[in-house]
């Protein structure tokens, strides 16, 4: 993943790094599970099992996201939707719940061992992400609980407005290296703090 040495460029043991007071703070971002459920929202079925199986309405209203306690529900598109869960117990054992939406019209797919998160805070975070993405990060156009998929510099990536301060950030976990050394590098001039890992 992460280079583990202090002084290197991209390093993610905890501590400042650069100018003080820090403009940024990173923290890895774990989660116990990811799953991706597709379908379709206008479906009775689909939707009514969905929300029995996660507790939990699927956002149908674009670029939004739906937290209950341990899960988030994050939107894709109009038929797909990301749940992160803190705790795997939330969502049950994934055979079961696979064949449930499966049986309700929808599909449903893990990609945990796919993923890897981490978040950007504090007053220079937007700036540091506008710098490789071409979304508007400002709280206008980018309100807390949203969601939008873009690119980190060439990498795809889905960002997630937590609060007005911190985004998380959602990426393939085979680009955790180069997409890490881009987000330390861009805060870099602004002063970075590494804090240890965070929940989801």
């Amino acid at each position: 993943m992460t280079d583990r040495t202090p002084d290197a460029d991209g390093a993610s043991l905890p501590g400042h790094y650069g100018p003080t007071p820090a403009g940024v703070a990173l923290a890895e971002t774990r989660f116990a599970a990811a799953w991706n459920i597709q379908g379709d929202p206008q479906r009775a079925p689909f939707a009514s099992e969905a929300e029995r199986l996660f507790g939990l309405a699927l956002p149908t209203v674009a670029n939004t996201t739906v937290r209950h306690d341990i899960l988030t529900a994050l939107w894709l598109g109009p038929t797909s939707w990301l749940l992160v869960a803190r705790d795997v117990s939330v969502l049950g054992g994934f055979a079961a719940q696979r064949d449930a939406v499966n049986a309700a019209g929808g599909a449903l797919f893990d990609v945990s061992a796919s993923s890897l998160a981490w978040t950007v805070a504090g007053p220079r975070a937007e700036t540091v992400l506008a710098k490789h993405c071409p979304l508007d990060f400002h709280e206008r156009a980018f309100a807390p609980g949203g969601c939008a998929q873009s690119v980190l510099g060439h990498v795809n990536a889905l960002y997630y407005r937590r609060d007005r301060s911190s985004f998380t950030v959602v990426v393939a976990r085979s680009y955790a290296r180069g997409v890490w050394r881009m987000l330390c590098q861009s805060a870099a001039q602004y002063g970075y703090d590494v804090l240890p890992p965070q929940p989801f």
